[in-house]
Parts: C-alpha cells; sequence; structure tokens
C-alpha cells in the first residue's frame, strides 16, 4: 500500500499507460483522478474528467474540481500526449512541430502549474512526466516528436530545481517503444519481445509517486525491456 490514501491525477488516463498506470496506482491503495481529452468510463475508486489541457483556464478549472471532490491533490502523471512520424522534407507547413509541441509539452505544462497550488497546500508532491528515450537520438522521421519529449526533459529537470526546497519531487521516465496494440499494428514486423511493457512502466511510475521516493528529484529514468 505505498500510495494508500493518496490522490493521483492521471492526465491521459484512457490511453494504454494511463490504463496502466490508473490500475497500478489504485492497486495500491490511491484514488485517482483520470483526465483526458474524450470522456471514458472510470474504474472504482477514480473519477473522469473531460479536459483540453492545450489550454490553462480548462486545465486550472479541472484541477481545481479535482481538489474540490477529492480534498486534496498528492501527485500527478503526466502522461497525454501523441507521436507523429513525418520527415521534414515531406512536411510542407511543419504544422506536426506544433502539434506535437502542444500535445506534448503543452499538456505537461499546464496540468502540472495547474496542480502545483494544490501539492503545495499538501506540504509535499509527486509529478512524474513522460519522456521518451528516442528523445536522447532522434532518428529518421522523429524530429518534431523527439524535440517536444527532449523539451519535457529540460522542463523536468527546471522545475525539480524551482520547488526542491517544497517537498515537491518531479521526475520523468524515458520508455523505449512501449508495448501497444497500436504500436504492434504500426510496426508488424518489429520484435515485440524486446518493447517494455505498459504495466512495467506503471510500477516504476508508482514507486516515484511513493514516500520511498523522496530522495529522487530531476531524475530523466530510462525504462526498457531488451534493447
Amino acid at each position: 500500500m505505498q500510495l494508500k490514501d493518496k490522490v493521483i491525477v492521471i492526465t491521459g488516463a484512457f490511453g494504454q499507460l494511463g490504463r496502466a498506470v490508473t490500475q497500478q496506482v489504485l492497486a495500491d491503495g490511491a484514488q485517482a483522478a483520470l483526465l483526458d481529452v474524450s470522456q471514458g468510463e472510470a474504474p472504482a475508486g477514480a473519477q473522469a474528467w473531460k479536459v483540453d489541457l492545450t489550454s490553462l483556464a480548462d486545465a486550472r478549472r479541472v484541477l481545481d474540481a479535482v481538489a474540490a471532490q477529492f480534498g486534496r491533490v498528492d501527485g500527478i502523471v503526466n502522461i497525454a500526449g501523441g507521436f507523429k512520424w513525418q520527415t521534414v522534407g515531406d512536411s510542407d507547413d511543419l504544422a506536426e512541430w506544433d502539434a506535437l509541441h502542444a500535445m506534448n509539452l503543452k499538456t505537461c505544462i499546464t496540468a502540472t502549474k495547474s496542480a502545483l497550488p494544490h501539492l503545495e497546500r499538501q506540504g509535499a508532491g509527486r509529478i512524474v512526466n513522460i519522456g521518451a528515450l528516442a528523445a536522447n537520438k532522434a532518428a529518421n522521421g522523429m524530429g518534431a516528436y523527439a524535440a517536444s519529449k527532449a523539451a519535457v526533459a529540460r522542463f523536468t529537470e527546471a522545475l525539480a530545481d524551482e520547488v526542491k526546497l517544497k517537498n515537491i519531487t518531479v521526475n520523468a521516465i524515458l520508455p523505449s517503444i512501449i508495448d501497444t496494440p497500436q504500436n504492434r499494428k504500426d510496426m508488424p514486423d518489429a520484435e515485440f519481445d524486446r518493447w517494455v511493457k505498459p504495466q512495467d512502466i506503471a510500477r516504476v511510475i508508482a514507486f516515484l509517486l511513493s514516500d520511498a521516493s523522496a530522495a529522487v528529484t530531476g531524475a530523466l529514468l530510462p525504462v526498457t525491456n531488451k534493447t
């Protein structure tokens, strides 16, 4: 029961990783606030909110509603994001750069900024962001995605330093390719057994949300299977 009685906010909650994290934190005794751009059905112990996290005003509205509903916020996991493979040469207007910046970085910033006052009110808090191992060395067609995830890493480090005296930790995980049905469909010839499973990532996130991780902040943790 590492997270017993804690309230954890999960953005992008109805994707594959979001569902795995929800299942893990509920199993560890937490209550969960599930945020997503689309409405989904929340399991027992959780409540769902529809939100546009590219809007700071909407993010604040929902985080305030979460705090009012549960009485507190102890941690937030910023999973909301997206991916698109696109080369620079084949892009007409670079729209994917703006789109991935908004999905992967801006949503992380607005949700975190909206959660901070509630974490500070508790006198402690945990923030876990989702970066990407691919951001360390981008490949063909990965420029926009890798750049947005690299920005998440720098945001994580800067915020960790900003709030280090407030008993709030800020960390990011850097997954390799996640084993999801969509990724299997997109890459049918890949070696799926080398991909990291959402449940394995969720266990690492649960540790970073727990009191046991109090001495870890500003870290960028690779989470891989067989590379």
